[in-house]
């Protein structure tokens, strides 16, 4: 298993804070070494008190912030990085389903590892033994975290329901490391999860929007969403999406709403905007649903619905602006789709409307080609044809037709010197009308031509 480069800025600072300062890295950083995962963040813990590490750590001539002394948290600059350090502690009690009400600072380690969530993020490795050549075996890991992850096992330390009682995000972030590790999460460890939902309720929106963001863009979605899903989760922050569940569709479908959209999340980049995308673009099928005289499920205006659900649940979130626009733009078009039936004129129309919309073509074919794959029927010809159409509409776009007023031979000014008018909406439905003149035929969009086509349409 390769390891990644060991950074100098942790050694200096481990000479900066001198002997006995037990300075270790610890939680996911370790963890990830061990999987051979790119590190993140460093998280370090030291035996000695926030006193002595601001100190020490001046005396070398380094920075410090002292950002949270009353969890025992102090943060160093070194080389230009700035680097939590936390005192070895314990927490005491826990009242608002977060945070712990103190702390005591001063335990040794393994009392420090016994109060982290899940054993792969209870281990820590000594400062002193990054650059050796057996540094798993400094490894400081007092329940089973390498075990666990030989095993791919989340598990919690010690009773799982104490410590999901003590933080309700934990549940979460046992959806999110399954989405991101693809681990399995032990049964004791799951069987707690649904038992503290009232605990998880309490947890701010920004932070569930932060976790469900990280859960959607790891490379096993599918079974982050499907644990958020038994466990009670999903119907706690995202209620919307539980009729999806066992909401049958039809013979073009091989899944029912739920399992399609763990197919599509799959295809799609693992990018938040495509995986919110794909997550909420068929929400709106089950409250559309109805029965053909055949039998046959239909769905008829779902992507609508599909995008006011999708605004109710991203504002609730409170996710950013340009996320929901860029989400409910994919979910506005993911069901247009050109067939051998249109003209070059409505696909120049449609490729007209990504681009009012600012969507382009790559991102729209990406997403169509996934909602095609995540219907799990006859892949391989929905793929051909798929490859057709977007060939043909590449082709279309290359020959650069104007699909915008902006792209005119004439332009707003010109215009209004023509008509000998000042600006007002006559000039915005004279524009529209020469484009929609463009799109069909793009050799109008000559100079003489577009004159000429104005000057028949302010006579008329």
């Amino acid at each position: 298993m390769s390891t990644l480069p060991i950074h100098e800025p942790l050694l200096r600072l481990e000479q900066a804070l001198g002997p006995g300062s037990g300075l270790v890295l610890v939680g996911g950083a370790v963890r990830d070494r061990l999987l051979g995962r790119d590190q993140g963040d460093w998280d370090l813990a030291t035996a000695l008190l926030p006193d002595m590490v601001m100190a020490r750590a001046r005396a070398a001539g380094l920075q410090v912030i002292p950002t949270g002394l009353q969890h025992g948290t102090v943060t160093v600059m070194v080389g230009g990085r700035p680097m939590e350090i936390t005192t070895y502690r314990g927490d005491d009690a826990y009242l608002d389903g977060r945070h712990p009400e103190s702390v005591r600072l001063g335990v040794d380690l393994e009392e420090d590892l016994a109060r982290r969530d899940f054993t792969v993020n209870a281990m820590a490795l000594p400062i002193r033994a990054l650059d050796a050549a057996d540094w798993k075996q400094h490894l400081v890991d007092p329940f089973g975290g390498q075990d666990d992850l030989k095993a791919r096992r989340l598990r919690a330390v010690g009773d799982p329901l104490r410590r999901f009682a003590e933080d309700g995000l934990r549940p979460l972030r046992a959806c999110r490391f399954v989405a991101q590790l693809g681990f399995e999460v032990e049964p004791a460890t799951a069987a707690a999860i649904p038992k503290r939902l009232e605990v998880a309720g309490k947890v701010s929106v920004e932070r569930v929007h932060q976790e469900l963001t990280k859960l959607l863009c790891g490379p096993a979605v599918d079974k982050g969403l499907d644990l958020l899903r038994a466990t009670g989760l999903l119907a706690l922050w995202l209620p919307e999406l539980s009729p999806m569940v066992g909401c049958a569709q039809n013979r073009h479908h091989a899944f029912d709403v739920w399992g399609h959209t763990l197919e599509v999340l799959r295809c799609v980049p693992a990018e938040p905007v495509f995986r919110w995308a794909a997550l909420l673009h068929d929400s709106g099928k089950p409250s559309t649903r109805t029965l053909g005289t055949d039998g046959e499920a239909h769905f008829f205006g779902h992507e609508a619905r599909s995008l006011v659900l999708a605004e109710h649940i991203l504002l609730r979130l409170r996710a950013s602006r340009a996320l929901l626009k860029a989400v409910q733009t994919l979910i506005r078009h993911h069901g247009m789709y050109p067939d051998h039936s249109w003209g070059d004129a409505a696909c120049r129309r449609f490729l007209a409307r990504l681009g009012v919309d600012g969507l382009t073509l790559e991102d729209w074919g990406r997403f169509r080609q996934a909602d095609h794959l995540g219907k799990g029927v006859d892949s391989e010809t929905a793929l051909q044809h798929h490859g057709q159409v977007m060939a043909r509409l590449q082709a279309l776009a290359e020959a650069a037709p104007a699909l915008s007023v902006k792209d005119l031979a004439l332009d707003g000014k010109a215009l209004m010197a023509l008509a000998n008018r000042p600006g007002g909406p006559w000039l915005g439905q004279l524009q529209g009308h020469l484009l929609e003149t463009v799109l069909e035929d793009p050799s109008a969009n000559a100079a003489e031509s577009l004159r000429a086509l104005a000057e028949d349409w302010l006579k008329s």
